[in-house]
């Protein structure tokens, strides 16, 4: 028997997922990244809701672009910065940006600042997806209903 969703919580009453799936060597640059997935408590199924901490020097993502989920993060604490395609943008509490599917455009958040940084990340969830990652030598997809991660190439990591 599935125990009952509740109506409400604290995030903090939820277990963080700390660091990333990313295989080596790319993992160090977000090992440090907490995210608490809200939306999994209350079992929504259209989209995900994370609450992500980025410690000073963390990382949210290596820079990436998404095929068929779009992605939304508002900030709530700290001032981490957003790299994109089109540069870097310092964010502060209050702001917010959003990425559409297939747009093709890069981005991550840095927390260059010696406090965390605290923001809600929204995204869809696409059954399939493909996910780019600019910077380095690496791509993902959900292969056969598992995340998988690739070389450019083809080859499997």
């Amino acid at each position: 028997m599935t125990p009952p969703r509740p109506t409400a919580l604290s995030p903090d009453e939820l277990v963080p997922r700390i660091g990333s799936g990313y295989p080596e060597p790319f993992a160090q640059r977000v090992a440090a990244r907490e995210k608490r997935a809200l939306g999994d408590a209350f079992g929504l199924t259209g989209f995900g809701v994370n609450l992500s901490r980025l410690p000073p020097g963390c990382a949210s993502a290596l820079r990436h672009s998404h095929l068929h989920e779009d992605e939304f993060v508002y900030v709530l604490q700290g001032t981490p910065t957003l790299v994109t395609d089109a540069g870097e943008t310092p964010l502060a509490p209050g702001m917010c940006a959003g990425f559409p599917a297939g747009s093709g455009d890069g981005h991550h958040l840095v927390n260059r600042s010696d406090a965390d940084v605290l923001y809600l990340e929204v995204g869809d969830r696409q059954p399939e997806e493909a996910v780019d990652y600019p910077d380095d030598d690496l791509v993902g997809r959900t292969v056969d209903g598992s995340w998988r991660y690739f070389h450019k190439d083809g080859q499997p990591y």
